[in-house]
């Protein structure tokens, strides 16, 4: 079977960020896809080769996204400031792509060497906004890690309406990310 007139690779994984961004990521399917998409379920494979694979095209196309924004925010940063700028490039990143970052998270397979690296490239960027606390190696991965920590639990109680109490959710991030440099100050000396 050829593939359809006007279906490629990429209007595919359009349509499946869509999806995702709208229902969630469990809510791309091949059924969901080739309904969106107005074609018989199994001429998408023709472009991919099923749903673990889809799914592992959206993980490092969210990835390389995601790292895109969060070098973007970094430019003429320094300090304190790249991490500031960092957690919030992160967190829109989040708001505006919610099933993409999902995707994220729940790769079908996390040794996809090409996802390594995309995930990779966000540790280092990570680690590399540390280098002004001069930390030690395996004090640099545990800083991360918490950074981590804080974006994605905040990502994610915010997503799910965690938040309720009317204050603006942004400066409570910037209050925290705050307090968490401070403690790597207080820390490290």
């Amino acid at each position: 079977m050829s593939p359809r007139i006007g279906l490629d690779r990429n209007r595919l994984l359009d349509v499946a960020i869509e999806i995702a961004n709208q229902d969630g990521i469990h809510a791309v399917t091949m059924a969901t896809l080739a309904k969106r998409l107005n074609i018989r379920p199994p001429s998408l494979y023709n472009h991919i080769d099923g749903l673990p694979a889809l799914r592992n095209e959206l993980a490092l196309y969210g990835l390389e996204q995601l790292h895109s924004v969060m070098v973007e925010a970094t430019t003429e940063k320094e300090g304190d400031d790249v991490i500031s700028a960092i957690s919030f490039a992160y967190l829109k990143f989040t708001r505006t792509h919610p099933g993409l970052y999902e995707a994220t998270l729940y790769a079908p397979d996390n040794r996809d060497p090409k996802v390594e690296q995309a995930g990779n490239k966000i540790v280092e960027l990570a680690l590399n906004s540390l280098n002004h606390f001069q930390l030690d190696k395996d004090d640099a991965i545990h800083t991360v890690r918490g950074l981590r920590s804080i974006l994605h639990g905040f990502s994610s109680l915010e997503q799910s309406g965690g938040f309720g109490i009317p204050i603006n959710s942004d400066k409570s991030l910037d209050f925290i990310i705050k307090s968490y440099l401070k403690g790597i100050k207080n820390s490290t000396d």
